[in-house]
């Protein structure tokens, strides 16, 4: 008994020279602070402002069910007017509406897709504005599109506007693309990629939605923040049926296909199956923001050689969003059981979508449900998805590049790589690019989220002066 209790007591003692070492640590590592703010230029904001307005009145919502091609070309049109410089020199190419412009550069060797969709979701419920009345008020434009994603949108064409007006010529290709089905998950970007396929392009760069300048990115990390996206996460859906031979609800027998789906349901809920990990990029991503944190932050995630099983534990029953950056998440979206309210259903079934994480991808995660399934006598289809999208290393020449040029445009601001949690169009220019970046240059606030795919979507009318800022800096720096 002695010497147990001697182990435990040395054991006790490097736990404690472990938690002194990393505290020491952080003491001696200095705090940093957030040093951005946005620059006010009332003209240009004043004229930005006004073109995104006007890109938003031309209402662009797509669906799985319609094809409306005069709404997409009326938004077209809209932007030959916007945009006539952009128009007269770039080389044009559409494809069932959805756009790719070309600019020629004096190299092709290192092209750049600066891109963002042209489609927008539907605009339900009482909003403050009209969704697509594009008014500008109270410092914002308001109106379905205006975060996602036409502001990035009509930055990038103002960025080329204005370089062409100035008569550069840039010294890479320059590639503009727009789909008009991303928010259905349609095909049309696939079908631009098909086409820089044809044409033998392969991008250095690609740059669209996902990460921005977010206002405290995690809680207790103030000040603003370029969140520059390098992993998408999978997606796929699996639809898990119980079945029986019903029967009239006057005489329900046990264990009956509802009642084994609720089981089925709270037993993963209870019991998640899938395994928490830090990614390199996850990794890197608290590491980088440690030192703007309060003390803890910067004690916990400044030292993730020591804490790190500590927060594979605590930091998945934090919050849903620290667990969908540590592992696949598992949401249960849909259901159906009988058409009657006296009948047993003679079938019912749930509906899964799960966001795959690397290193437990689309294979493994099926895996891991269906096991479950099973010991409930369930059955599982798979109904389609993908694994998670290779990462843009962060060690890059391409990601330094977009680090520095937010850098230089955005003073003060600090860097940090982003986890995609939801899907973009990027990932189709995976298959021709290695350097697939998801980053919006425009300020995500509080207002900006609650906006996105819900009521009272707007964008600040300070954030497009440097979004177009950032797009032309783009361009220029890919030599």
């Amino acid at each position: 008994m002695k010497t147990v209790g001697l182990i435990l007591l040395i054991l006790l003692g490097v736990c404690v020279l472990l938690v002194l070492a990393a505290v020491i640590r952080t003491l001696a590592t200095p705090a940093k602070k957030s040093e951005w703010t946005a620059k006010r230029e009332p003209e240009r904001e004043a004229e930005y402002a006004e073109k995104l307005a006007r890109m938003v009145r031309v209402e662009t919502v797509s669906k799985k069910s319609e094809e409306d091609r005069e709404k997409f070309l009326r938004f077209h049109r809209e932007l030959e007017q916007l945009f006539p410089l952009v128009h007269k020199t770039l080389e044009k190419t559409e494809i069932d509406c959805n756009l790719l412009f070309r600019w020629k550069g004096k190299s092709s060797d290192k092209p750049v897709v600066l891109m963002a969709h042209q489609d927008v979701v539907p605009a339900e419920g009482e909003w403050l504005h009209e969704p697509y009345s594009g008014d500008i008020e109270g410092g914002k434009v308001w109106g379905r599109g205006t975060a996602d994603t036409k502001c990035s949108l009509m930055a990038f064409f103002q960025a080329v506007e204005e370089l062409i007006a100035d008569g550069y010529v840039p010294d890479q290709d320059v590639y503009l693309s727009s789909s008009c089905t991303e928010e259905t998950g349609g095909g049309g970007c696939q079908k631009l990629v098909e086409e820089m396929k044809r044409r033998g392009v392969r991008p250095y760069l690609v740059i669209d939605e996902g990460g921005a300048i977010v206002e405290e990115p995690i809680g207790g990390v103030k000040g603003h923040y370029a969140m520059i996206g390098v992993l998408e996460k999978g997606m796929g859906n699996l639809r898990i049926s119980a079945r029986s031979n019903g029967g009239h609800s006057s005489m329900p027998k046990k264990n009956s296909p509802i009642a084994r789906l609720a089981s089925f349901v709270r037993d993963v809920e209870k019991h998640d199956p899938m395994i928490v990990e830090f990614e390199p990029e996850v990794a890197a991503m608290f590491k980088t923001l440690a030192p703007y944190g309060p003390f803890a932050y910067r004690l916990l995630f400044g030292n993730l050689w020591l804490f790190k099983p500590l927060l594979k534990k605590l930091m998945p029953s934090i919050s849903p969003a620290a667990a969908a950056l540590l592992r696949t998440t598992v949401a249960f979206t849909m259901q159906s059981g009988s058409d009657a309210v006296n009948v047993m259903p003679q079938e019912a079934t749930v509906t899964i979508n799960l966001r795959y994480i690397p290193h437990q991808d689309r294979e493994a995660s099926n895996a891991a449900i269906r096991a479950i399934a099973e010991k409930h006598g369930l059955e599982m289809t798979d109904l389609g998805g993908h694994s998670a999208y290779p990462p843009v290393s962060i060690t890059s020449d391409a990601y330094h590049l977009v680090e520095r040029v937010a850098g230089e445009v955005f003073p003060g601001l600090p860097t940090c790589p982003y986890i995609m949690t939801g899907g973009t169009d990027a990932a189709y220019y995976q298959a021709i690019c290695d350097a697939c970046i998801r980053f919006s240059p425009v300020v995500f606030g509080p207002d900006q989220m609650k906006g996105m795919h819900g009521l009272n979507e707007n964008i600040d009318t300070f954030s497009l002066p440097g979004a177009v800022d950032f797009y032309k800096a783009v361009i220029r720096a890919n030599k």
